[in-house]
């Protein structure tokens, strides 16, 4: 038997309402046959069709305006304030200081006297005000501003040329927040092959090994910092009395 040509009067898809072409068997849309399905207005009606999908699709606009409110007072929250965010990415008077005028450059120190233009530092004072900013961002727990100064704070320090062992240290303890352990392990060894009982040095490496889980190595490290502790602090180095908060917090870690 022949089957009856479906480019007669093939007008509109019943089910979708689609235009369909001459000599169409099935809609190019939906794929339903030629002469079956419900009628759009029928289909809408029945359970499951659109009438049923709408309550869940005026939910879900209902959440992205939320979302939305929600990110807008994140961003216009008070600089410094305990939301982190876009605002708080810019200088700020809790953490850069009182003086610090609005769009200025950071001051890099609570309670500073003004925020100096960062491009009239010098290459050790840029990295240096820059970790500090890293720092307090970190304790603070603001995790996205540590990461928004972190890619600048890392290219201050490699531009160094000849970079101290607690710019160095600086330059591994920023690498260790923002969870790069082998450049705070690059940065240990280098110390510890000049200076092999640099306190900053000892405790670096020690907090680099853990951040691969290598913990029979950070003991090693502890054991040495503990061995040559007391003739080090002897020596009244500055940069000692300077991290001397890190230094006795990494000695506690390694007399547990």
């Amino acid at each position: 038997m022949t089957p009856p040509n479906p480019s007669a009067g093939a007008g509109f898809c019943a089910a979708c309402g689609a235009a369909l072409s001459a000599g169409a068997r099935f809609c190019h849309r939906c794929g339903t046959p030629l002469g079956q399905g419900l009628p759009v207005a029928q289909k809408a009606a029945q359970p499951g069709g659109v009438a049923a999908v709408l309550p869940w699709g005026v939910a879900f606009v209902a959440l992205l305006a939320l979302i939305a409110m929600v990110a807008g007072k994140n961003f216009g929250a008070a600089k410094g304030s305990a939301v982190d965010g876009s605002a708080n990415s810019l200088p700020t008077q809790a953490i850069d200081g009182q003086g610090a005028p609005a769009g200025a450059p950071f001051a890099g120190g609570a309670g500073g006297a003004g925020a100096p233009n960062i491009a009239n530092l010098s290459p050790s004072e840029r990295a240096n005000r820059l970790y500090t900013r890293i720092m307090e961002y970190a304790e603070f727990g603001k995790v996205d501003s540590v990461a928004f100064f972190a890619p600048m704070a890392l290219a201050s320090h490699e531009m160094l040329e000849s970079p101290t062992a607690d710019e160095r240290y600086h330059f591994g303890r920023i690498a260790e927040v923002t969870n790069n352990p082998a450049v705070a392990k690059a940065q240990a060894d280098t110390i510890l092959q000049g200076q092999p009982e640099n306190l900053l040095g000892l405790l670096l490496a020690a907090r680099a090994a853990r951040m691969t889980q290598d913990n029979a190595t950070a003991k090693g490290f502890d054991q040495r910092l503990l061995k040559v502790l007391a003739a080090q602090l002897a020596t009244q180095l500055e940069d000692y009395q300077v991290h001397r908060a890190e230094i006795d917090r990494a000695v506690a870690d390694a007399q547990k």
